[in-house]
Order: C-alpha cells, then sequence, then structure tokens
C-alpha cells in the first residue's frame, strides 16, 4: 500500500510548494493532479523494475501474453500520468486512467484470491484493494 503515501504525501508537498509561493502549485487542484501524476508514474515505473515478474504473476491465467499486458499497462499508466499536467488532454488523459483502474482490478482481486505476494507481502485485501481503486477513480475524475 505504498501507493497511498505517494499520492496524500506528494499531494500535500506540491501544496505546500504552493503556499511557499511556488506559483504552479497555488491551489488544492493543481496539487493533487499532481500527486496523482506522480502516484502513477511511481506504478508505472513497477512495470520495468524488480516487481514485473509479480505483475505479471498476478494478471489472470485466462488472460494471454500476462508480459505484454504488464508492458501496456505500465505503458499506459506512465503516458497516462503525464497527460493529467497537458492542459488539452487532461480530461481524455483522466478518462484513460479511469478506464485503465476499472480494467485493471480483475488482476487485483486474481492476486488476492490467489494468494499471491508482492514485494513479499500478500497483496492488498480487496476489503482496502476496492475503496482504494474507487479512490483513486474518483481523484482522476475530480482532477480531469
Amino acid at each position: 500500500m505504498q501507493v497511498l503515501p505517494i499520492l496524500f504525501g506528494s499531494t500535500l508537498l506540491f501544496r505546500l510548494l504552493g503556499a511557499a509561493g511556488v506559483t504552479p502549485f497555488g491551489t488544492w487542484l493543481v496539487s493533487a493532479r499532481a500527486g496523482l501524476a506522480i502516484m502513477f508514474l511511481f506504478t508505472a515505473a513497477s512495470h520495468f523494475g524488480p516487481m514485473k515478474r509479480e505483475l505479471i504473476a498476478m494478471v489472470p491465467p485466462s488472460l494471454p501474453r500476462p508480459d505484454l499486458l504488464v508492458l501496456l499497462t505500465g505503458i499506459a499508466e506512465a503516458v497516462g500520468a503525464l497527460g493529467l499536467l497537458v492542459p488539452e488532454i487532461r480530461f481524455w488523459a483522466a478518462c484513460g486512467l479511469i478506464v485503465l483502474l476499472v480494467a485493471m482490478l480483475p488482476a487485483n482481486i486474481s492476486a488476492v484470491r490467489r494468494n499471491l505476494t508482492l514485494r513479499g507481502r500478500p497483496a492488498t485485501a480487496l476489503v482496502l484493494r476496492i475503496p482504494m481503486q474507487m479512490l483513486f477513480v474518483g481523484w482522476a475524475w475530480s482532477v480531469r
């Protein structure tokens, strides 16, 4: 559950920068948007590093080419994160990230049902994961 501290911490950091006079982060909305972008860049990076194998294992067995799906979702997360920062495409980036969050939920459910671990810890319990996904969807919608 490292993503929640990253989301909340980076949002707060950006807002503190705004309060200190860094004009681009002068509002909570802009800070929340930047925080979400940071979170998605963090999660995207995991698709290309040592955690990649664990993410591949999370893909439901019924889906083809889990390695390709992990690669594509990592790219989509990074592109969506950067898109949040571009006013002309922000709405579509947020919508794309929302679709991605919904599409990836079965992998999270599969991981819990198959008792998989991520970085040596059990996958986030569904009682926490589903509300987290809902938070991320709502956050993305609110910063569009």
